[in-house]
């Protein structure tokens, strides 16, 4: 049924250290969103939720891997929508309904979340609102993962054909973010500026999801390479405020000898 025997190879192994970094990068994104609706959930449960989520994750990604050729088959048009700005009939899939509202639902949370922490109830939640449930936080965990997943399992068919190294791989790389996705949640959580923008990383993930729903593809590097720069200056910024707070004030003497 699989062919076990791929592992004797070196280009398989070489094959799974790449996959495998690759699932660690593309769960990034997936990391800071569960860690950011995770963080409205009382202490006791947020290390729970965020092992929930990411269990979840693993399980959505290991499924879709033994169902690729039904992942094939979403790249089949359901329909065709006549645009009047094309010259062809706009064949929708199944891939296109999936990314289209994984996206919305991303830009549409992301956006609440920054709202609410210009708002000053990012975290205690406002005046009548209703403190979020474990099943109700799982729950949006499990719509994004069902995105996250599709365009992870989608990248790992471009790059391998040996189910078994894709499972592998995406077993190795969520084993890895287990074991820091907590320093991750604390980072996250306790930066509020770094939390504000990882909101801002994720609406433009879910902008390049619609756009892909609209077979606009986006140059992923790009998007990334944009990302790691918006870190590295943040983290620079963090570290001057830090100096700023710890230089010692100096008094001067107004007197003269």
């Amino acid at each position: 049924m699989y062919d076990f025997s791929a592992f004797t190879h070196a280009a398989t192994w070489v094959s799974l250290l790449t996959l495998t970094f690759m699932e660690i990068v593309l769960g990034i994104d997936n990391i800071i969103f569960i860690s950011i609706v995770v963080n409205r959930l009382p202490e006791a449960l947020q290390a729970r939720g965020r092992t929930i989520g990411l269990l979840l994750a693993l399980a959505f990604r290991i499924g879709l891997l033994l169902s690729i050729s039904w992942i094939v088959s979403l790249r089949t048009p359901l329909f065709s929508l006549p645009l009047p700005w094309l010259n062809e009939p706009f064949g929708v899939t199944g891939r296109d309904l999936i990314l289209l509202a994984g996206g919305l639902f991303l830009i549409y949370k992301s956006t609440t979340e920054i709202h609410d922490k210009l708002q000053g109830h990012d975290d205690e939640g406002g005046p009548g609102r209703v403190a979020p449930t474990l099943p109700a936080i799982i729950l949006q965990i499990i719509i994004i993962d069902i995105v996250f997943s599709f365009d992870s399992i989608l990248t790992a068919v471009g790059l391998v054909d040996n189910v078994l190294v894709m499972i592998a791989a995406v077993i190795i790389a969520m084993g890895i973010m287990l074991a820091f996705s907590g320093k991750v949640a604390n980072f996250v959580n306790k930066n509020p500026t770094i939390k504000v923008l990882a909101l801002s990383f994720l609406i433009m993930i879910g902008f390049m999801l619609v756009m892909e729903a609209f077979h606009k593809e986006v140059e992923k590097g790009y998007l990334y390479f944009a990302m790691a720069f918006s870190l590295v200056v943040e983290m620079l910024n963090l570290r001057l405020r830090k100096k700023g707070k710890a230089a010692p004030v100096v008094l001067h003497d107004s007197q003269y000898d």
